[in-house]
């Protein structure tokens, strides 16, 4: 009966003690930690930390506690002391993982307010999976009453077969610390790596995989070596930049291109973006000698060309557009030939990176090109369907029969 009772009282004590710490600990680390205001203090008294401490506090207490029982048996005494000591173990488990996830939060407000992505959670989770390894072989050799010596050199022999468990994880950070400190990715990176079939933004490190949103909205996870073993395209310098390159092009019917005569010339003379290009061929014009000229004819050295007009205007229209970035690589260039046409390509840089405006701006461009295409007797390629061909075949009086 005594043995019971002071079992009772020292489960009343430890429910009780519970209590008065997280009083304690809560209340009084709160105003400690609000009145310090410093990074440390709001990890190290955190809430979560400290309402897990509070839990192993009556554990301590059965622990301490046990010793001061009246008769309680000897193997009685030391279950309860080695299960209480577990619990204690992994109460305080919990607790160091709550320090780790109140760590990572703190980096990652602090990230944020700089604007930075940097993440430290591959480190945070193989910390928690370290701890869990000590927690594990304390816990098995509390509960067997053996050394943890004892179980850790048992443990060397496993070596090999842990090796190979934890492979993966391994390679992933590994792979992950190659990543952090080269920084080739971040939360936010816009990433594409079509052979796992993932294009969107990064939107979590992990230790073992990285998650890519793609632009669906599905999930595409990267185990975090495959990173490092494959190759990627990360588009976090077009966005850091500010600007995104426009490369395309428009492809123009080679039947409709054709050297301009001088009526055709004046008329195009009177668009105002290609006034000082023609001036300027003019004066390259006056400049050369007879014998050049006898030698060419009957066509002039310099005669122009619908197309070379056009290539000309798209130059002149670009630099004076208000959405392309001048100061950087600003092409207007005719491609090699090919069976759809003669690709005429714009090679630039819009002054905006943001999806939306940046189509905007192509989209205005291409737009206004097409439509001046006429003006230059030009027209864009585009292969026959089954409608034109019958159209054709109609017009040449060859027209199906009544069947």
């Amino acid at each position: 009966m005594q043995s019971v009772l002071g079992l009772a009282l020292l489960a009343l004590l430890a429910v009780a003690s519970r209590h008065v710490a997280q009083f304690l600990l809560q209340r009084v680390a709160r105003r400690v930690r609000l009145g310090l205001a410093a990074h440390w203090a709001d990890i190290l008294l955190h809430d979560k930390v400290l309402r897990r401490l509070t839990q192993a506090v009556p554990w301590l207490v059965v622990q301490i506690g046990l010793a001061d029982v009246p008769h309680l048996p000897a193997r009685l005494h030391g279950l309860l002391l080695n299960l209480a000591a577990a619990v204690t173990i992994v109460l305080v488990l919990r607790s160091f993982n709550a320090l780790l996830d109140a760590m990572n939060e703190t980096h990652d407000r602090r990230e944020r307010l700089k604007l930075s992505t940097h993440s430290i959670k591959s480190y945070v989770q193989l910390g928690k999976l370290l701890a869990a390894m000590v927690a594990i072989v304390l816990i098995l050799a509390t509960l067997l009453d053996r050394s943890p010596l004892l179980l850790l050199s048992g443990l060397g022999a496993l070596s090999a077969v842990l090796m190979l468990v934890f492979k993966d994880t391994i390679l992933s950070f590994t792979a992950g610390v190659q990543l952090g400190s080269n920084d080739m990715i971040r939360v936010g990176d816009w990433v594409e790596m079509p052979q796992v079939g993932a294009d969107g933004f990064v939107i979590d490190i992990a230790l073992n995989i990285v998650k890519v949103q793609n632009w669906d909205k599905t999930i595409t996870t990267i185990p975090t070596w495959k990173l490092m073993s494959d190759s990627f395209k990360n588009w976090r310098g077009m966005s850091q930049s500010g600007m995104r390159r426009i490369r395309r092009a428009l492809r123009i019917d080679a039947d409709t291109i054709r050297v301009l005569d001088e009526a055709q010339l004046a008329q195009l003379s009177r668009i105002a973006l290609l006034q000082e290009y023609l001036v300027e061929k003019r004066a390259q014009a006056a400049a050369l000698p007879a014998s050049a000229l006898a030698e060419a004819a009957p066509f002039h050295p310099l005669q122009l060309t619908n197309l070379e007009l056009l290539r000309a205007y798209a130059y002149a229209y670009l630099n004076v557009h208000p959405g392309i970035q001048h100061d950087t690589y600003l092409l207007a260039r005719t491609l090699e030939p090919t069976t759809e046409g003669v690709p005429l390509e714009l090679y630039c840089y819009t002054s905006t990176s943001v999806w939306i405006e940046y189509e905007n701006i192509q989209g205005s461009i291409f737009d206004h090109l097409i439509g001046v295409l006429p003006e230059f007797g030009l027209r864009l390629y585009q292969r026959p369907s089954g409608s034109d061909v019958l159209a054709g075949v109609r017009g040449m009086g060859l027209g199906a029969g009544p069947g």
